[in-house]
């Protein structure tokens, strides 16, 4: 066992953390993931002694964050510094046997097929209906709706050719609301060379749906359009595999996580029942 000299709080925090924290710098991990870890450890290794502490000890510091998100986070990071100082100094772990804290699973906001109406009817401009009514009927991301190029739409099956993650390149469907709306867009403007359709790049998209959830007081972000896609989708009896591939996702798991907000009910009017007989 490697004995680095830390006998009370103040020196385990200036021992142990800066030993830390150049660990993850050496994995090339991210400034923000780095600046996680200085602020989550750093409080724990300030309030309690890690060669002393107990897994009572540890529950109680964790029991004091009332968030289940923020308790979970801070979880995580002590979990990790413990299995990084049991792995460096052949020190026991106290979290060995700790189970993570229970995460509630938010339901985060989506929009119904009358509210999507309401923000198109919304916009008075014809390029604007169409970026809404595209996120909508495509569940595209934000990178992905605004590298679009002519070329890239395909009428014949209303689909457009995109670069998802990974630069995987991938199809995304649409409908006739977004069909007309982007003919009727590009009648009256013709992009310029390899730029896009839009005149706007992400940061102009994100600011008009800025303004749009000014003016109509409902979420309008990329990612609430994308969640609406799949709960619409869901909610027409569509399972989810089908949304996983329409979609793009990389897991089922991402697809159930979008479609919380879909209830028992909504799923009710499709069931039938397994011993009914065929019409």
């Amino acid at each position: 066992m490697v004995n680095i000299g830390l006998t009370d709080n103040r020196k385990t925090h200036e021992g142990y953390l800066p030993l830390f924290l150049q660990s993850r710098q050496a994995m090339e991990v991210t400034p923000g993931t780095l600046s996680f870890y200085r602020t989550k450890l750093g409080r724990f290794l300030s309030e309690l002694d890690v060669d002393k502490a107990q897994r009572q000890d540890i529950e109680a510091f964790l029991i004091q964050f009332k968030n289940p998100g923020n308790r979970h986070a801070y979880y995580r990071a002590i979990k990790t510094f413990y299995n990084w100082r049991a792995e460096m100094f052949g020190l026991p772990s106290s979290m060995k046997h700790m189970r993570a804290p229970r995460l509630a699973k938010l339901i985060l906001p989506s929009l119904t097929r009358e509210q999507v109406l309401t923000l198109i009817d919304t916009l008075d401009n014809v390029r604007d209906k169409a970026i809404v009514s595209l996120f909508t009927e495509s569940g595209l991301r934000l990178s992905e709706l605004a590298s679009i190029k002519p070329y890239d739409i395909h009428w014949t099956n209303r689909t457009i050719q995109v670069i998802g993650k990974g630069r995987k390149e991938a199809m995304a469907p649409f409908g006739p609301l977004t069909e007309r709306y982007l003919r009727a867009w590009l009648s009256e403007h013709e992009a310029d060379g390899g730029n896009n359709i839009w005149g706007l790049n992400t940061w102009g998209i994100s600011s008009m749906l800025r303004r749009l959830k000014q003016l109509s007081g409902l979420p309008c972000n990329p990612h609430t359009f994308r969640r609406t896609f799949a709960c619409l989708l869901r909610k027409a009896g569509i399972d989810t595999m089908t949304i996983k591939e329409l979609g793009r996702w990389e897991s089922l798991e991402m697809v159930q996580r979008y479609t919380r907000s879909v209830t028992f009910n909504d799923s009710l009017k499709f069931y039938k029942a397994p011993l009914e007989e065929g019409e």
